[in-house]
């Protein structure tokens, strides 16, 4: 081949395989975050049934801190929010199957899900707490004596509340709950004798339920920092996240929504 030719042959080459990396490079998303904006849809889910962090209103739209949450950063990213509600067990592996792009559902950040997936947070802090019709388990100074077999305990499924019973009560009969309606209505049936979970969750119940004869243990007697779930290994998304919820806490923003959801009780009358 004379010189000539085989310049051009060269030349067309580099020139195509630069074309190549700037389309890639232009087209194709580096990270979450860059496909997001570019589908023009942040993918959130939700259980959408732990009020008052995630429920359903009288019209079926997901409300609550966590929804107040998804919406403004669906703003910050200048994109629409699409909350996808699914049971709580199954929020992680649709977040691991790709289906949503992250989960924000009252979870709390542990040692075992942090292994599955990367989190932003703390946003906040909970605790478990107890939610009964005998007043001498809320009284009880000493947790072992919650720990025997006369006692039947429900909790939701897959949550830390299930793993504290296992963990902390294993004498005691664990019944899960697909959702927390189901588990408050087995405490108010006599099916269980306490309900295991996040104080805000017994706290609401007691609102909820005034001439039931409920009882609860408004100190928490555990430490539950909630956070956001992310794809592992996403610096870029776990980096905007971070600085979100930092300008989030700093401005007061975080303590707006948490004063409008958790201190405020008016939204009950909306909820389904």
């Amino acid at each position: 081949m004379k010189p000539f030719k085989r310049g051009l042959l060269l030349f067309v080459v580099l020139v195509f395989t630069a074309a190549c990396a700037h389309t890639d490079s232009d087209t194709l998303p580096s990270s979450n975050l860059d496909r997001i904006v570019q589908s023009g849809v942040l993918r959130v889910g939700t259980a959408a049934s732990m009020p008052p962090l995630n429920m359903l209103n009288k019209s079926g739209t997901p409300i609550g801190l966590d929804m107040d949450l998804a919406r403004y950063m669906a703003g910050a990213m200048g994109v629409e929010l699409s909350m996808v509600v699914k049971p709580f067990p199954d929020l992680l592996p649709a977040l691991e199957a790709g289906e949503v792009d992250m989960v924000i559902s009252g979870l709390t950040i542990t040692p075992e899900r942090n292994m599955k997936a990367d989190f932003v947070g703390p946003y906040h802090i909970s605790g478990k707490a107890l939610l009964t019709k005998f007043k001498s388990l809320v009284t009880s100074e000493d947790i072992e004596k919650l720990n025997s077999e006369a006692f039947a305990y429900t909790a939701l499924e897959s949550s830390t509340s299930a793993a504290l019973v296992e963990t902390l009560m294993p004498k005691a009969r664990l019944v899960t709950a697909k959702n927390y309606d189901d588990a408050v209505d087995m405490v108010l049936t006599n099916k269980v004798d306490a309900l295991v979970a996040d104080y805000h969750v017994c706290v609401l119940s007691l609102l909820r339920h005034p001439d039931a004869g409920l009882v609860s243990l408004i100190t928490p007697f555990t430490y539950e920092p909630l956070g956001i779930a992310m794809p592992p290994g996403d610096a870029h998304l776990v980096n905007w996240a971070t600085n979100f919820l930092n300008t989030m806490r700093e401005s007061d923003e975080l303590i707006k929504l948490k004063v409008k959801w958790i201190e405020d009780p008016s939204w009950l009358s909306d909820l389904k």
